[in-house]
């Protein structure tokens, strides 16, 4: 598998002709705009290029991101949950694109098979919405999510959330090989907390990436801290520089 981080809580994973991309907040993001190499444009046209799905995790705007002018542009489907859903088919009429989008929606221990890609959306202890025209759009439940790309490890990208005992559960239903962690404390688990639900939860995962920290200076969690405080599993940590694909296999 390939795994490309993109800043905050964005990522690319590719494996055998299949491409998700996971709450893709490009435009006003930072890390994106301003590390790694190349215009802006570029980066974009990069990020895009291959993409056959997109997943996102919850109704704020740093993981809604750019989904829909993916959408428009690659044809992918975009999955989320039923509320997020509706709004996001609301906004998508406005754009008058002549075109139809590819949306699943779900909920909260659903799954939806789509070519091959299996995502299902999993339980995260978090908040969803927008401030929108003067008023505030409540947009359903946060999530976690478990990825099955064919020929890939399991990912589980836990979006925005603090520790929960139910982990115990999501470990024992889907036995992710790799976990995606929130560690930039006041939206989210600080380093902490993140690594205590990864030793506690996930001991047998055979990589770790933390997610959520760096790109605002309100998030103050370090992948520094993150791997001291996860002890012997901190050499499960995967070293990800913002649109540099790292290749992943389980051997």
């Amino acid at each position: 598998m390939e795994i490309t981080w993109y800043g905050h809580s964005a990522f690319g994973l590719a494996s055998n002709g299949r491409r998700v991309l996971v709450d893709p907040f490009f435009t006003g993001n930072p890390v994106f705009e301003t590390e790694g190499a190349g215009s802006l444009d570029g980066k974009f046209e990069a990020a895009l290029k291959g993409v056959t799905d997109v997943v996102v995790t919850h109704g704020h705007m740093d993981h809604i991101g750019d989904s829909l002018e993916i959408v428009r542009r690659t044809g992918a489907t975009l999955f989320c949950n039923w509320d997020l859903g509706q709004y996001l088919l609301d906004k998508w009429e406005k754009l008058n694109t002549g075109k139809d989008i590819n949306i699943e929606m779900m909920n909260s221990g659903g799954r939806v098979d789509h070519e091959g890609v299996s995502i299902r959306m999993v339980r995260a202890d978090h908040s969803a919405g927008v401030f929108e025209d003067g008023r505030f759009i409540s947009l359903g439940n946060a999530n976690g999510v478990i990825i099955n790309i064919p020929g890939a490890p399991v990912i589980y990208h836990m979006g925005d959330t603090d520790i929960f005992a139910g982990m115990a559960l999501i470990e024992e239903l889907h036995k992710p090989d790799i976990v995606i962690v929130p560690i930039g404390d006041r939206f989210t688990m600080g380093a902490s907390t993140a690594a205590l639900a990864v030793r506690r939860f996930f001991p047998r995962s055979k990589a770790v990436i933390p997610c959520h920290f760096r790109t605002f200076g309100a998030l103050t969690g370090t992948a520094e801290e993150f791997k001291r405080e996860l002890g012997p599993m901190g050499s499960r940590l995967l070293d990800l520089k913002p649109h540099e694909p790292l290749t992943f296999s389980i051997g």
